[in-house]
């Protein structure tokens, strides 16, 4: 049983792992529609108030809602696009609008979605799991360039400051063990920070000017308003998140090994339909199941989640308390990504560790494994390769998760069913015989 200290430590680790993720969607969001500083602060708050219930909700989880596995929430990437479109040609009320009723969607979708369990063997599993940490990859080492878009992308002090983050996590976990070993990742952040700070990259400016407290408050822009285009692109984008919460899942399920029902998935994707549906009443985003978090469970190898309630709860505060919220942002995207590495590198060896298990001398599932995650691996990497295609399509087929899980799916489907049908026919000619 961990101490309070230990459960607060470890939780403080997991929100800065995905305190970039969560904050950078608000951030490009109020930047595109031009928001007021006040509006981008409330859009930032509310964001990481609704994240920390969201994970809430689904850690500790009732008898209808929530996954019960150690599990982050944090807002979609694969809305932003669609969020900007809409509020751009008419309203935030009426992207909201479109949040809420997409939120409903997945709620009343989830037990139908979680019939899709027996569509997931260990092959298609292994190659799900792999395809999410190798999609990851591309962040990580962007962000260990400095972040992409910045004036000094590459530049040898953030090659530097993510290679001494990096040593220094290899270091604590070769050389500690324990609950030191446990949070190699918040002390490589912090020795990571303190170094930049000597090398006069870290600015407390935005600490200094953000507020003492923030109440959020639901419609903060406005009643909600409905259009039925808007809807049925958010309910597109909840539709890709509900299949990459699921990869998550399996994921999780591998690294705390936990067997994962039908009514587990059905009670997780509800809970995400409810966050969702929060997400739009508060004025904040459709949220899912963080993947960047896995990895830090497979590093960590803490799978308690007394600590993922502990994460909750500091984002519950931290979206209270703007000026502690702010002090999390001074961490350069170069430390970051190196932590990054290690993290996401894990979880790529998770995958890799689930098709071990796997019969890979068998053609099919080979050819499952294969295809599936260089499909995955292509989409994430040359998502260009869609721009012609109409919008709809374009949006789910840029998604690497996406496409490496349908693919794995379907190949599971033919591949199999056919090999099957092989078989049954062999039997039934030997008794011919």
């Amino acid at each position: 049983m961990l101490s309070k200290q230990k459960q607060f430590t470890l939780g403080l680790q997991h929100v800065l792992a995905m305190y970039a993720g969560a904050v950078i969607v608000p951030l490009i969001i109020g930047g595109a529609l031009k928001l007021s500083p006040a509006q981008m602060a409330y859009l930032i708050a509310a964001d990481l108030f609704t994240c920390g219930i969201a994970t809430l909700l689904q850690v500790i989880g009732t008898r209808y809602l929530g996954i019960r596995l150690p599990v982050v929430l944090g807002c979609t990437f694969t809305a932003v696009g669609p969020i900007i479109a809409i509020a751009s040609t008419t309203n935030l009320a009426t992207a909201y609008g479109a949040i809420i009723i997409a939120g409903v969607f997945v709620l009343l979708a989830a037990p139908l979605f979680g019939k899709l369990l027996r569509f997931f063997p260990t092959v298609v599993t292994g190659s799900v799991v792999t395809i999410i940490g190798l999609s990851l990859i591309p962040v990580a080492m962007n962000n260990a360039a400095g972040g992409q878009g910045s004036p000094d992308f590459g530049q040898p002090h953030n090659l530097l400051l993510a290679l001494g983050t990096l040593l220094l996590i290899l270091l604590i976990n070769r050389l500690f063990s324990g609950f030191i070993r446990a949070i190699s990742v918040l002390l490589g952040l912090i020795a990571g920070t303190a170094a930049a700070y000597l090398m006069g990259m870290v600015s407390f400016e935005q600490v200094a000017e953000a507020s003492w407290v923030s109440i959020v408050q639901p419609f903060y822009f406005g009643p909600p308003q409905f259009d039925l285009a808007a809807v049925l692109t958010m309910m597109l984008v909840c539709l890709i998140s509900m299949v990459e919460s699921t990869g998550v899942y399996f994921a999780l399920s591998k690294v705390t090994e936990q067997e994962l029902a039908e009514a587990d998935i059905v009670k997780g994707l509800r809970a995400e339909g409810v966050a969702i549906i929060l997400g739009g009443v508060l004025n904040a985003f459709p949220y899912t199941a963080f993947s960047q978090n896995v990895g830090l469970v497979s590093l960590t190898r803490v799978k308690s989640r007394d600590v993922m309630i502990a994460a909750g709860l500091i984002l519950v505060v931290l979206g209270m308390l703007p000026k502690l919220a702010a002090l999390t942002t001074v961490i350069p995207n170069a430390v970051l990504g190196g932590a990054m590495i290690a993290m996401f590198g894990m979880v790529v060896a998770s995958g890799i560790n689930i098709l071990s298990s796997v019969d890979l001398k068998q053609n099919e599932n080979l050819l499952i494994a294969a295809c599936s995650i260089a499909v995955g691996l292509g989409s994430a990497a040359v998502p260009q390769m869609f721009d012609l295609l109409p919008t709809t399509l374009k949006m789910l087929l840029q998604n690497g998760i996406v496409t490496g899980s349908l693919t794995a799916v379907a190949l599971n489907l033919l591949l199999m069913h056919s090999k099957q049908k092989q078989d049954r026919q062999l039997v039934v000619q030997a008794h011919k015989l």
